[in-house]
């Protein structure tokens, strides 16, 4: 759990899709992600957290700014390839799986996936379908444990959030002592560790971008 003296700012997108479903959504969101970290920057944050499982804009972000930059997608596979042998992701819809499964070959722990499943919600139906999406991710998540092998369920879906205790405890009433990684807060706490530690992302693997004219984007003045 995060520390008592942790304070959040959210940062809401001015341009983009109202949600990310596919990787036509993912590339939508990009430009003004980079802007919202430049932003918060430079308003004084301590690290970012990008808030959505397909990491929209992640490795563009870490070259304009110097502080950490976190994917829920990337830290949340880290974490479960550390925690378990093989992983299962449970997600909304058929559209986000091929995302997905590219995002665990990009951060090298494809080998360890088990599986994707989804609970075919859309994003944007999530809460006012909540009973219905908490059922269909207690059936996915047993579905990952005994068909799949899964050591590790991941939410995969930032809108799941505050939905892996009660999967946990159903998996549990089911005789699998399974953890349910939300993406969300355990991306926080890797992201507090991180400055905490004074750490930050390398500029030999993130340079900032060479100053040049960007036709049709509006993009704050970096570094």
């Amino acid at each position: 759990m995060a520390s008592a003296s942790l304070s959040f700012t959210h940062s809401i997108l001015d341009r983009g899709p109202p949600s990310i479903e596919c990787e036509f959504d993912e590339a939508l969101a990009v430009p003004d992600t980079i802007v919202r970290a430049i932003e918060a920057e430079r308003a004084g944050a301590d690290a970012i957290v990008i808030d959505c499982m397909g990491d929209p804009g992640l490795k563009p972000a870490r070259e304009v700014v110097r502080i950490p930059v976190l994917g829920p997608a990337e830290t949340s596979m880290h974490l479960a390839a550390m925690l378990g042998q093989r992983f299962s992701v449970v997600t909304v819809l058929s559209s986000v799986k091929p995302m997905l499964a590219n995002l665990a070959r990009l951060y090298g722990v494809d080998e360890k996936l088990a599986s994707i499943l989804v609970v075919d919600i859309p994003v944007l139906e999530l809460e006012r379908r909540l009973a219905e999406v908490q059922q269909r991710l207690a059936e996915m998540a047993l579905h990952a444990v005994e068909r799949d092998y899964a050591d590790i369920v991941v939410l995969g879906c930032t809108g799941f959030l505050g939905c892996a205790a009660a999967m946990e405890q159903r998996l549990l009433a089911s005789g699998h002592d399974v953890p349910v990684i939300d993406p969300i807060p355990a991306t926080v706490c890797v992201a507090e560790a991180i400055a905490k530690s004074g750490l930050k992302h390398s500029k030999r693997t993130y340079p900032f971008p060479r100053p040049k004219h960007i036709a049709g984007f509006n993009i704050p003045p970096i570094a």
